[in-house]
């Protein structure tokens, strides 16, 4: 299954993945060390109007996090980020993962992810990434790490010879809330996503209302809150 494809669940809307995440046009990306904070984490940043998350699975809790934040918000669009190996994959998808992220390209995975019911996004940062995902059907990419490849404008000059086909990205790396406005003006842009609307030493610290408020700024640059359906 590819990224255009409706995630699996009960929980997530029957909409493709592009059609989600262009509606929402920001992701928050969280790297969680304590399912104790999940909880907390998930009520800040849905008073703040955000209602698709990346998890990254970075740490020993990440798997028992992903859980408990489906458990803690069922209606947001929840992301297993980092997902490696097709084993991970698996992992992630019984933790309630409604759709995948990879930094780079791996077929096996990718792969596995159609067989499975998946959704997954790849990451890109080559002409040669971009036509092996081509290959396999995929549309939306994972563009990262996006200001270390030169920002905006390497995205542009990257996406240009793939318009014709209707290949949108979805940028994360090195993005807060200064640069994230050019991004979302690419119309190969389906959305942006970062981890400066809830950094780790945030969460360890437990700043929810500062994560709420960071959510809230995020969703407004976005052009509103998207929707939970």
């Amino acid at each position: 299954m590819s990224a255009t494809d409706s995630p699996p669940g009960d929980a997530a809307p029957r909409e493709s993945l592009v059609v989600q995440l262009g509606r929402a046009r920001v992701v928050a990306v969280v790297t969680v060390d304590d399912v104790a904070s999940v909880a907390p984490l998930a009520a800040s940043l849905t008073a703040g109007g955000i209602s698709v998350v990346e998890l990254a699975l970075r740490t020993p809790a990440a798997l028992a996090a992903l859980r408990e934040f489906r458990a803690a918000a069922p209606r947001v669009l929840l992301g297993a980020g980092t997902v490696l190996l097709p084993e991970q994959a698996d992992a992630a998808r019984v933790a309630g993962a409604d759709f995948a992220l990879a930094p780079g390209w791996d077929v096996e995975t990718a792969r596995h992810c159609g067989a499975i019911g998946l959704p997954f996004i790849p990451g890109v940062a080559t002409a040669s990434d971009i036509q092996a995902a081509l290959r396999e059907g995929f549309r939306l990419l994972k563009w990262f790490p996006a200001e270390p490849l030169g920002g905006v404008r390497g995205l542009r000059a990257l996406a240009a010879p793939f318009a014709h086909l209707g290949v949108r990205y979805l940028p994360l790396g090195g993005i807060d809330e200064v640069k994230a406005p050019a991004y979302l003006a690419e119309p190969a842009v389906a959305a942006v996503g970062g981890s400066w609307i809830a950094p780790a030493e945030l969460i360890r610290a437990r700043e929810w209302d500062a994560i709420s408020s960071r959510a809230a700024a995020a969703v407004a640059l976005a052009g509103g809150a998207a929707t939970l359906a």
